[in-house]
């Protein structure tokens, strides 16, 4: 069953949320920044997962496509406000929903820095790193935000 801003409730945490930024406990994610994977672009949401897996993605890539020079952090977060899927994943790559992650346009409260956690290896980020850059080439890195 698709999650959607009417259809929230069922979906329980803990949730992650991957970023370059250093963030203090109890403070909030809001939109209407700049997003990290699209430069120029302001974001409308704030994305977050249940997975730590996919939080990884998001702290590495995040990192990585602003130079930060280190692996980036992931933080347990409490969504303030209704959420859905993130059109951009179940849409267009992994139908379902299975890297279960969400969106929302209300904020993020930060609960705790996740110290530990599993990256990446180099070589699969790199190749991240290179189909990103190969859909911006063809101009279909296109955010559904």
């Amino acid at each position: 069953m698709a999650v959607t801003y009417d259809n929230c409730v069922h979906v329980e945490g803990p949730f992650y949320h991957g970023t370059k930024s250093v963030l203090e406990t109890g403070c909030e994610l809001v939109p209407g920044y700049g997003s990290n994977f699209q430069r120029g672009r302001v974001s409308n949401h704030i994305y977050f997962t249940a997975l730590v897996e996919t939080a990884a993605w998001g702290a590495e890539l995040a990192s990585a496509l602003g130079n930060s020079g280190d692996r980036g952090r992931i933080y347990v977060v409490e969504p303030l406000g209704a959420f859905e899927d993130d059109p951009n994943v179940t849409n267009k790559r992994f139908p379902g929903n299975p890297t279960m992650s969400y969106r929302t346009r209300h904020s993020l409260r930060v609960l705790a820095e996740l110290e530990t956690w599993q990256g990446h290896a180099p070589e699969v980020l790199k190749s991240m790193l290179d189909h990103l850059a190969q859909l911006g080439e063809q101009g279909l890195d296109v955010i559904e935000d």
